[in-house]
């Protein structure tokens, strides 16, 4: 399983948050490839400056275990 997560302040590296839904339940993936393709629906221009490099990491996707 797989969560989201952003950086707010480009100036405080420890300052990540989950990325919540409308109903502000966590936002959960079962693929890694699902989890970025909801990042960059819900943050294109953070995800397109990653890419190219123009500015800091700012958006992941994180690995999570499920508990039982």
């Amino acid at each position: 399983m797989f969560k989201l997560q952003v950086q707010e302040d480009e100036q405080d590296s420890q300052a990540w948050h989950d990325v919540k839904g409308p109903d502000g339940k966590l936002l959960t993936f079962q693929t890694e490839a699902a989890a970025h393709a909801k990042l960059e629906e819900l943050f294109p221009i953070l995800v397109k400056m990653e890419r190219y490099a123009a500015g800091p990491k700012r958006t992941r996707a994180v690995s999570m275990y499920a508990e039982d």
